[in-house]
């Protein structure tokens, strides 16, 4: 449904009531963010801005506005702009702009924190891996997803360190988001910080929750390897890689690495594998963790007989453990699905 059919369906329910209104618009709001329905959410801070008192609406403009254009509506802008690579200047100016919008707005305080967690198995996952002691406020945006776009900008413009300190603070927006964890990788290897690589890339393999996700922390070490010339321990990084999620520039790395050795590279045993990933103290596979939440998410889902977030739950599950059974689950909801791939 369109943002424009969702306001409609939605202000049938509204009774005129301002405070029984805004509590319902508002568990709307939670329900969709749990969704990650951007038309959703987009429907109910309309309405919300329909119905509040004139003060309210300040306040509202306030926070969520710049310029008269809401905060989402300047990130798609950001967005188009680097997707076309036009005027990365103004890209830069809007991205500051809402970065302090955001920052200024949403602030922690002692006994509160807001949060850009996109559906429940992020919010499961982070209550789990984090275990936050302070109330948690849900953003109305992807804050983590806008900040991030802000940090890409700064390492265009070879502001590093600034970069670093903007991505960080989109982390403390959302902590189990792999995006701005790989930014702040691809700062450090310019950097060519060996340690501040390992450091982000153990973190990142704590939240990962896709095979892509998992390859590509092992790209970031394999590269790493490349800049330090230890080419053996690079060789088993990137076939690592491979086995998670096929990335074309790995193959590529591959051949530079054949290049430089001048030997023919052969994929190396499981033993030497785990050598290379004990000596940098890299986990292997998926984190344990994040295979429970998405199994007890899944069992519950299917307990309550909602298939549709099981589905979403099952798919992750069985892109990082590659289990049959967990296959066959999800043919029996989905027989037209042959690949089951965790997006």
């Amino acid at each position: 449904m369109t943002s424009n059919e969702i306001k409609k369906s939605i202000r049938k329910q509204l009774t005129g009531d301002f405070e029984k209104d805004k509590q319902f618009l508002s568990d709307k709001s939670e329900e969709y963010m749990k969704e990650n329905d951007e038309e959703g959410i987009s429907a109910v801070i309309d309405l919300l801005s329909e119905i509040m008192p004139e003060e309210y609406q300040k306040s509202i403009m306030r926070i969520m506005y710049i310029n008269g254009k809401r905060l989402d509506k300047v990130y798609a802008d950001i967005i188009e702009m680097l997707k076309s690579k036009q005027n990365l200047e103004n890209a830069f100016k809007l991205a500051e702009e809402l970065y302090s919008k955001i920052t200024e707005g949403f602030t922690e305080s002692d006994t509160t924190k807001f949060v850009s967690l996109r559906n429940s198995f992020e919010d499961n996952l982070y209550q789990i891996v984090f275990k936050p002691e302070k109330t948690l406020n849900r953003t109305p945006f992807d804050f983590s997803r806008m900040i991030t776009a802000y940090g890409y900008i700064l390492v265009e413009y070879r502001e590093l360190e600034k970069a670093i300190k903007v991505l960080k603070k989109a982390i403390e927006y959302n902590p189990v988001d792999c995006g701005p964890k790989f930014e702040l990788a691809e700062i450090y290897k310019l950097q060519k910080d060996k340690d501040k690589i390992i450091e982000i890339t153990k973190e990142t393999l704590k939240v990962a929750s896709s095979p892509a996700a998992i390859a590509r922390c092992y790209t970031n070490l394999g590269y790493m390897c490349v800049d330090l010339k230890e080419y053996d321990d690079a060789v088993a990084f990137y076939y690592a890689s491979i086995l998670f999620y096929p990335y074309s520039a790995v193959k590529a790395e591959l051949r530079n690495i054949s290049m430089i050795t001048g030997q023919r590279l052969t994929p190396p045993d499981d033993n030497a594998v785990q050598k290379t990933f004990e000596k940098y103290g890299i986990p292997y596979g998926p984190d344990k963790t994040v295979i429970e939440v998405s199994a007890l998410l899944s069992q519950q889902s299917l307990m309550n007989n909602n298939i549709k977030d099981a589905l979403i739950y099952l798919k992750i599950l069985y892109g990082l453990t590659n289990d049959q059974q967990i296959k066959d689950i999800i043919l029996k909801y989905e027989p037209e699905n042959t690949e089951n791939k965790a997006e």
